[in-house]
């Protein structure tokens, strides 16, 4: 069943958003050659509870941190480590979620560490477009396979692997609601989108294959031929006349 948010709920999804966008761009900051994915998980849930949140992901169902942080080869759900430590060349996929008094953001960005192969800009390039590429399909009367669509053709270009298991999804009370919004399918197929339904798009696009595999934590998502990945993703909800973007992407100040 999908849930259609009101005024009131829509706001309070929007005040947590906007406490993710602010933690996602401290955590930016820390981000650099040598410091632990475990570091970053401790800064991010400080930040959060400070500013009167909780941290979505922390034992939702079992798992065991704050953030995910997937470096590399892995996909999502990658957990945090003292042994995790950033070098020069690495990619890291940082996925947060906020409960803001009772309702939940969900975004995702992946960020490149010192000096890395223009092959892997590239991906990172096309991933955060192929977002973009969806959201810009996200309006009334579209469907759910509209977006999925938008992203599934504008990747496969590339050659680039899109990973089917793991898809977008509607967001609210519930981290994970109906509709799922996979980023592949056919135009004008599944849920038509509606004003004030909420929902969060997220490509997770690899540079080889799309096949994946669930490491032995039960939780750590990495590609089956090992090579990079990348995961962006906005939640938002649909207006009137299109979509708003509830999870912000923040600037640094100089």
């Amino acid at each position: 069943m999908i849930y259609y948010k009101s005024k009131r709920e829509i706001n309070l999804m929007k005040e947590a958003g906007l406490i993710l966008a602010a933690t996602r761009l401290e955590l930016e900051r820390h981000l650099k050659p040598g410091i632990s994915t475990w570091e970053l998980d401790k800064i991010a849930e400080k930040f959060i509870k400070e500013r009167g949140a909780t941290a979505s992901f922390k034992n939702y169902e079992g798992f065991p941190a704050s953030i995910c942080a997937s470096v590399n080869e892995e996909v999502i759900h990658g957990i945090p480590s003292k042994k995790r430590i950033l070098k020069d060349g690495d990619i890291i996929s940082i996925d947060l979620g906020v409960n803001y008094q009772g309702y939940h953001a969900d975004s995702a960005w992946t960020y490149a560490i010192g000096n890395v192969s223009n092959e892997v800009l590239e991906l990172m390039k096309v991933t955060e477009e192929a977002l973009y590429r969806g959201l810009e399909a996200a309006k009334p009367r579209n469907q759910v396979g509209d977006i999925s669509y938008a992203i599934e053709s504008y990747v496969n270009k590339f050659g680039y692997g899109i990973v089917r298991e793991f898809t977008g999804h509607g967001i609210g009370k519930s981290l994970h609601e109906p509709p799922y919004v996979p980023n592949y399918g056919e135009p004008h197929t599944g849920p038509i989108l509606a004003e004030g339904m909420t929902i969060c798009i997220e490509p997770m696009i690899n540079l080889g294959t799309e096949e994946i595999r669930v490491l032995g934590d039960g939780w750590t998502v990495i590609t089956r031929d090992k090579k990079p990945s990348a995961h962006f993703e906005h939640m938002i909800v649909i207006t009137k006349d299109g979509y708003e973007i509830l999870t912000p992407k923040l600037e640094k100040k100089e």
